[in-house]
């Protein structure tokens, strides 16, 4: 299982020396959207330079236009860009198309998609060319009463394409994800929101191996 940041950050020079500390134990950068919409594409341009070896994620959650997102994304830098589960086929099929053309993936967000529905969601997002999905409970969710990434996790048992899971993960819950098939354990206030980011960076790394 590939560990990544997620970088939920607001400039470029706090994410860049966030990832001077922990980018050694993680495999992928995510720019998560709030330093995307801070920093714009110019922080994607930033990342991809200082650490070319790494997979970069954009976080775009892309509602419309998918194309035209995905392709802004590439061109950037990143690996891979991220569009929501809910959005119209369409947008997601244009962004597909974009990551044939650069040869890039595309990951659908199941953010919102009710937990009933996700599994036939995930059938016609493979239909549609998506890479993989994220399982993702945001800050929202998972400030609400019982939240359990546990409970979360079985929203996706039997999931037809390779899935990431975000939503609180830390050191002691990192193994149950790895455990339930996750191909990805994306964790991003675990780390840059640790007293120690790279002992906390260390500890997930030492968790999966």
């Amino acid at each position: 299982m590939k560990l990544q940041i997620a970088l939920d950050l607001l400039s470029t020079r706090d994410a860049l020396l966030l990832l001077g500390k922990v980018a050694p134990y993680v495999d992928i950068i995510e720019i998560g959207t709030p330093l995307v919409k801070a920093e714009g594409l110019a922080v994607l341009r930033a990342i991809k330079t200082a650490y070319p070896e790494k997979e970069l994620f954009a976080d775009y959650k892309t509602m419309d236009a998918g194309e035209l997102e995905a392709t802004m994304a590439f061109e950037a830098g990143a690996d891979s860009v991220g569009v929501l589960a809910l959005a119209n086929d369409a947008t997601i099929a244009g962004a597909v198309k974009a990551g044939h053309t650069y040869q890039k993936r595309v990951v659908a967000d199941l953010i919102g998609v009710p937990p009933q529905n996700r599994l036939s969601r995930i059938s016609e997002l493979k239909d549609l060319g998506v890479s993989h999905v994220e399982l993702h409970a945001g800050l929202d969710e998972q400030s609400l009463s019982g939240y359990s990434i546990v409970d979360l996790l079985k929203t996706i048992s039997g999931s037809v394409l390779p899935f990431a899971v975000a939503g609180g993960i830390n050191a002691s819950t990192i193994v149950t994800v790895r455990d339930a098939g996750a191909e990805v354990a994306i964790v991003g206030g675990g780390i840059y929101g640790a007293e120690d980011p790279q002992d906390a960076a260390r500890r997930l790394r030492n968790a999966i191996k």
